[in-house]
């Protein structure tokens, strides 16, 4: 990949270009380290006060009835976005979809079980663990290339 910076006083905002032959892994990577700058951080609640949560230290969102939740390493907190919000504005070389009620960083993924009927159960590196219901389990194998043979 070739990159090309053109610094000019003239110019009135910043802009991004990608020329590419077609979408693939590299381009998307680039386009979400950008789009990653654009939502660098969310607010969080516990109890009264509200916190700066930066998306880089959040391991998990997780949805209960009415509420989604963010954890941290130490803490959790109360969010304000649905997870198809999160979904949409996350950068999806970092999130992925867990299954209807959890979204995890596959940066803060420790290590997978395999259960008999077809799930996975995602052990994060504080500790917690979240199951991958099997809807969302090609996706997450594709995610971390657990497929590497390739089929003829």
């Amino acid at each position: 990949m070739r990159l090309i910076l053109n610094i000019d006083r003239g110019f009135k905002e910043k802009k991004v270009i990608i020329e590419a032959p077609h979408l693939d892994e590299e381009v998307q990577g680039v386009i979400n380290a950008v789009q990653e700058r654009e939502h660098p951080f969310l607010i969080g609640r516990k109890g009264e006060r509200q916190h700066i949560l930066h998306v880089t230290d959040i391991h998990l969102f997780h949805s209960e009835k009415d509420h989604v939740e963010a954890v941290t390493k130490e803490e959790s907190f109360m969010i304000r976005e649905k997870l198809y919000e999160l979904e949409e504005m996350l950068p999806a070389n970092r999130f992925i979809r867990l299954s209807k009620s959890a979204i995890a960083n596959l940066y803060e993924l420790s290590h997978f079980e395999a259960s008999f009927n077809g799930t996975l159960c995602v052990h994060f590196k504080s500790g917690r663990k979240e199951y991958v219901s099997r809807t969302y389990v090609p996706a997450i194998k594709g995610a971390l290339r657990m497929n590497r043979r390739k089929t003829k």
